[in-house]
């Protein structure tokens, strides 16, 4: 279902200064954005919005700051004082779990082609939201399926069918019915550019359950089970993976403190443009030790 449900985002910003701090509250109201915490001490900003995360985080770099997804939550929050707005008194609700899949050809984030990140966050026990943003994709409409196994010892080929504990026909996530794959996620659309982003809220998929299994994003649209070929109601005859990868799990709000990467020295928002290990990622590192 793409439905407006918010839920909350926790992202780690390199704001150094009282400056720093009213230009990402601006940027943030200037977008829409009204429910939102800043703490400059801790260098964390938390928003509930109804936005995706890559939307949210755009916001704030626009702003020059560097932002890092670090925690997600659930929908609105606990109420705790009056003010919402910059420091207000309500605590974010916590999700029941999150999960992260990076996507690359054969399940590799790093090799040339379709790939990209989707997010599941469990944020009460009947809607996982699950968004994400894909880059390198024909325009178009593209199937997107949980697969019942996370094993891409051979790529994309050998993660097993869409995840189907019911045993069920494929189908489209539209039907809360019996009448689909509980992997089953519908299609999401590339535009002139090559690039997805999509959020949807399903109401049967958990977070619990699809930890270690996998997310493909295929070749061609999903049919929903509405066609007639033979594969219409295995898998929408939506054609080969393009991109997967393996569904990990992620923190929660407030679970992950991390700053500094404790072997090498480097910033959590330095750290997603260096190599994983190697010289470029061992390149100006400070001369203290943490």
């Amino acid at each position: 279902m793409r439905e407006s449900v918010e839920s909350t985002a926790e992202f780690s910003v390199n704001m150094t200064c009282e400056s720093c701090e009213s230009k990402v509250r601006s940027a943030l109201l200037k977008h829409g954005v009204q429910d939102f915490q800043i703490d400059l001490p801790s260098q964390r900003v938390i928003i509930t919005s109804t936005k995706i995360t890559e939307e949210l985080k755009n916001v704030i770099e626009d702003t020059g700051k560097l932002a890092v997804l670090i925690g997600v939550g659930g929908e609105g929050r606990l109420q705790g004082g009056e003010e919402r707005v910059h420091g207000g008194g309500d605590v974010p609700r916590q999700g029941l779990g999150a999960a992260v899949a990076m996507l690359g050809k054969d399940g590799d984030y790093f090799t040339p082609g379709v790939k990209g990140v989707i997010r599941f966050n469990q944020i009460d026990r009947s809607r996982c939201i699950v968004e994400g943003t894909l880059d390198g994709l024909e325009p178009g409409e593209h199937g997107l399926a949980v697969h019942e196994a996370g094993d891409v010892s051979r790529g994309c080929h050998s993660l097993g069918d869409h995840y189907n504990p019911r045993g069920t026909r494929h189908g489209s996530p539209e039907n809360m019915e019996e009448e689909r794959h509980v992997g089953d996620l519908g299609n999401i659309r590339a535009d002139e550019s090559g690039r997805a982003t999509f959020r949807i809220v399903d109401p049967i998929l958990k977070v619990w359950d699809v930890i270690g299994r996998s997310v493909v994003v295929s070749t061609d649209k999903d049919d929903l089970g509405q066609g007639n070929h033979p594969r219409s109601l295995v898998d929408g005859n939506c054609g080969p993976g393009l991109a997967c990868g393996i569904i990990a799990r992620s923190a929660g709000l407030g679970e992950n403190l991390k700053k500094i990467c404790a072997c090498d020295g480097v910033t959590i928002w330095d750290e997603r443009n260096k190599p994983l290990a190697g010289q470029g990622r061992q390149d100006n590192q400070p001369e203290t030790s943490y």
